[in-house]
């Protein structure tokens, strides 16, 4: 089994241009499957296998969402053997997904952004920490940068000129998005002070490119700060920012678009809008509202 995971592996990496996070989480779920397989060979993997492998799973008490990614990574997997001609036949075609619960995204009201952002203040001109953690908020909202993407952030992909970013996404694809006036406000203060010469954007106190974890330690200081309520993460800005222009009349290509989805299907799942929203709006079509 160990042999035909490194072939995979290597399929993801150098024919599919996967990011590393991506193919260490196909190579966690192919070997938690390895292991339920006990060292036997794939091709002897039928039907019944899978499905007692799927019991096992829920046995584990895990949700449909894990489970549904480990028979996806399996899916493509036992897709790979077939057509490479390891197996000759896929024995998961037969296999049904379990039915994924759905959840709202959470996201800020658009006063709780403001609030939450005006927080991080610098308390002088010299707080080189406060401008930063202010442009780190900035740039959240005006973009919707994944955590990933803002970390990896370099001077060259701005242009301050035109306000557009180059941003490095999932699977290592590049799209370019607008930035706003007031994230690049931001950004520019917090270089003006900063000593240190280096092409990343944002720096820890050690003058090194700040880790998505020293971004999470900054954004929970500031919940703190501001008195907000727990749970909002930095994702949780990525749906603030998507939500708010879908409320404010964005359509649903252009959000797709901004986010770097490749399927509009996962953009569909922010055209949820808040109780005030929607009553505004009943309120001024609705004849007898």
């Amino acid at each position: 089994m160990e042999k035909y995971i490194e072939k995979f592996i290597r399929y993801l990496e150098i024919e599919k241009n996967y990011s590393a996070h991506t193919v260490l989480n196909y190579r966690h779920d192919l070997e938690d499957f390895g292991r339920f397989l006990a060292g036997a060979d794939p091709g002897k993997v039928d039907y019944l296998s899978l499905r007692k492998y799927l019991a096992v799973l829920k046995e584990k008490n895990l949700g449909s969402r894990t489970v549904g990614r480990r028979l996806s990574a399996l899916r493509s997997f036992f897709r790979f053997l077939s057509r490479e001609g390891y197996i000759k036949a896929n024995p998961i075609l037969m296999l049904s997904s379990p039915k994924l619960e759905k959840h709202l995204p959470s996201f800020m009201t658009e006063e709780e952004v403001k609030k939450l952002i005006e927080s991080a203040f610098a308390r002088n001109e010299t707080d080189i920490l406060g401008l930063r953690d202010r442009a780190i908020l900035e740039s959240f909202y005006s973009s919707g940068l994944r955590i990933s993407e803002l970390v990896g952030l370099n001077l060259d992909d701005i242009d301050f000129i035109s306000g557009i970013i180059k941003i490095r996404g999932k699977g290592k694809k590049e799209r370019v998005a607008p930035i706003g006036e007031a994230a690049i406000s931001a950004i520019r203060k917090y270089l003006d002070k900063r000593k240190k010469q280096s092409n990343a954007v944002f720096l820890n106190r050690n003058s090194s490119r700040i880790s998505a974890r020293g971004v999470r330690y900054v954004l929970e200081k500031y919940l703190r700060s501001a008195e907000m309520r727990p749970g909002v993460s930095p994702h949780t800005f990525r749906h603030s920012f998507a939500t708010h222009l879908l409320n404010r009349g964005a359509d649903l290509r252009t959000v797709q678009e901004l986010l770097g989805h490749a399927n509009l299907s996962t953009t569909q799942i922010y055209t949820h809008l808040t109780t005030e929203k929607l009553k505004s709006v009943y309120d001024k079509v609705h004849p007898h509202a």
